[in-house]
């Protein structure tokens, strides 16, 4: 039986989701989700701290949820901003992630 730390990992994502944050968030998950089996597991992404975002931090996330598919685990996005959700709604990507709102 796998323990709950072999299932889920966590990543706080930075202030700023962008063109100069974009290649460290990615390998931080790439290598979360290494971390974890195949077949199982969840990646959270804490985007509490997230503030604003581009298309190029957008671009990040879905190379995440990408890499996530491909090994069948699941990426979460706990607490993403108005503007992240508005931004996964327009471009038709919400459905991708988990969208996980705790009281803060």
């Amino acid at each position: 039986m796998r323990s709950p730390q072999e299932l889920e990992r966590g990543l706080v994502a930075p202030e700023t989701l962008g063109l100069e944050t974009r290649v460290e968030i990615r390998r931080a998950a790439a290598q979360l989700l290494e971390e974890m089996p195949e077949g199982g597991g969840r990646l959270v992404l804490d985007l509490s701290p997230t503030r604003t975002v581009d298309s190029a931090g957008l671009g990040a996330l879905m190379l995440i949820q990408r890499l996530a598919a491909e090994r069948r685990q699941v990426v979460v996005l706990r607490n993403p901003g108005e503007e992240i959700r508005f931004l996964l709604a327009l471009t038709k990507l919400q459905d991708l992630f988990q969208i996980e709102l705790t009281d803060e």
